[in-house]
């Protein structure tokens, strides 16, 4: 079976809890990403997406002023690169999350989303199909 470490995405934008919503609408824009990781010493310690930032705007925060830490989901969830994909994927549904922090000895190592899950079950489908399709294929089979 696939685990988190085979699908996840190993580079994740992160940001300090410091940063304005400003900073954080526009390293997400610039990176084309829906979400950033917060980091504190080295530890990941809350998560940041679109829609926080959005909710903060339309709620009226200042842009320039309020920080990332004061809109941040500080209970982040997050899970072991060894763990299988169908545990990942039964926490993102069980958690109602989209985005999930892979953590190593304390310290973040990537993110797998709903995507990297429906991707590589996508391509595990795939796979099965071919390999019952050539041992099963009749001999007279013409493609």
């Amino acid at each position: 079976m696939l685990s988190v470490r085979d699908i996840m995405t190993g580079w994740v934008a992160t940001a300090d809890p410091e940063r304005s919503l400003r900073d954080a609408a526009t390293i997400m824009a610039k990176a084309h990403l829906g979400s950033l990781i917060i980091i504190s010493k080295g530890k990941p310690i809350g998560i940041v997406t679109e829609g926080d930032v959005s909710r903060a705007l339309s709620e009226g925060a200042n842009p320039d002023k309020v920080q990332i830490r004061k809109i941040m989901s500080k209970r982040l969830i997050t899970v072991s690169p060894d763990k299988r994909v169908e545990e990942a994927a039964k926490l993102m549904a069980e958690k109602q999350i989209k985005k999930l922090p892979v953590t190593e000895g304390g310290g973040l190592i990537g993110m797998v989303t709903q995507t990297d899950i429906v991707a590589a079950s996508f391509d595990l489908v795939t796979s099965l199909k071919e390999m019952v399709m050539a041992r099963y294929r009749p001999p007279d089979f013409q493609p």
